[in-house]
């Protein structure tokens, strides 16, 4: 067969033209994207830097002030930062890997086994997801009194330990990227549940469990009403309810609020970029090779 021809002249520059102007269109539309997704950061950056006169003022002032360090070191002075900030990331990491471990445990037997009532317990499970965790707060705060976990961290980590939408989620991607046939040969190989699972099945739900980390370590993190509910000590709670404490009803230094916000948000911001790293090189080491 004759090798195809591509074409020449003025129609070759042209549809040359129209690809560069195609792709600097996509660049375009995606930096501005990124741009408008980083303005809330660096206008966070602003109000903290600033006083909240300078909130107030009209126009707004769009460039950071010279108070973000005065503005920290007062956060630290009103509220215990770093013990709050400790109990924090305790929760969030425990809490992360306890579901990580048992969403995906649940996952895959939902996805590659069979047992009895399979269909019926995995509808009652997207059921609870359908409730709201408001309606939750009282009977799980009476059930945390009676174990004696009140005021401890372990009611802010051991109901947590799964939920029914990292189950549903892993399940998912378990279906689509979960060859049989590996599971099979595993099988011939004298590989019970648990061996499948730690040396076949988590390797192939590293981008999964990538984004379900995040999702997870970041709703941990953000977490406000629960915490509130059931700390009833007050030297054990956590970054957000001691951060509140900053919002004073009729005195409010909204400089100081924004600051502390500001100190709150860089963690995740780091755990976002790491997490994200790894989610998107599996998804791409994945996709070269299908």
């Amino acid at each position: 067969m004759a090798a195809e021809q591509r074409p020449t002249g003025s129609a070759g520059l042209a549809i040359g033209s129209g690809s560069r102007l195609s792709r600097t269109c996509v660049r375009a539309v995606l930096l501005l994207g990124v741009l408008v997704s980083l303005f809330p950061f660096y206008w966070l950056v602003v109000l903290a830097s600033g006083t909240t006169q300078d909130i107030y003022r009209y126009p707004p002032k769009l460039v950071p002030g010279p108070h973000l360090l005065d503005n920290m070191g007062r956060v630290l002075d009103t509220v215990d930062f770093f013990g709050s900030l400790f109990n924090t990331v305790v929760v969030a990491v425990l809490g992360t890997v306890l579901v990580l471990f048992f969403d995906s445990l649940a996952a895959f037997a939902f996805a590659k086994y069979e047992f009895p009532a399979k269909k019926f317990l995995f509808g009652m499970l997207l059921v609870t997801y359908m409730i709201p965790a408001q309606l939750s707060l009282v009977p799980q705060f009476v059930t945390m009194a009676e174990f004696g976990w009140a005021g401890s961290l372990k009611a802010l980590i051991i109901p947590g330990a799964a939920n029914a939408f990292g189950i549903f989620w892993m399940r998912q991607y378990a279906q689509n990227s979960l060859p049989d046939e590996l599971l099979d040969a595993g099988r011939i190989d004298g590989a019970g549940f648990f061996r499948l699972y730690w040396t076949v099945v988590l390797p192939l739900f590293r981008p999964a469990l990538a984004f379900l980390g995040i999702f997870t370590f970041i709703g941990l993190w953000n977490d406000y009403i629960w915490p509130l509910v059931v700390m009833i000590d007050p030297d054990k709670v956590t970054l957000q309810v001691a951060l509140a404490n900053l919002n004073i009803l009729y005195n409010t230094d909204y400089s100081l609020v924004m600051a502390g916000a500001l100190m709150s948000v860089i963690p995740l911001i780091v755990v976002f970029l790491i997490g994200a790293r790894h989610f998107l090189r599996d998804l791409a080491a994945g996709a070269m090779k299908m």
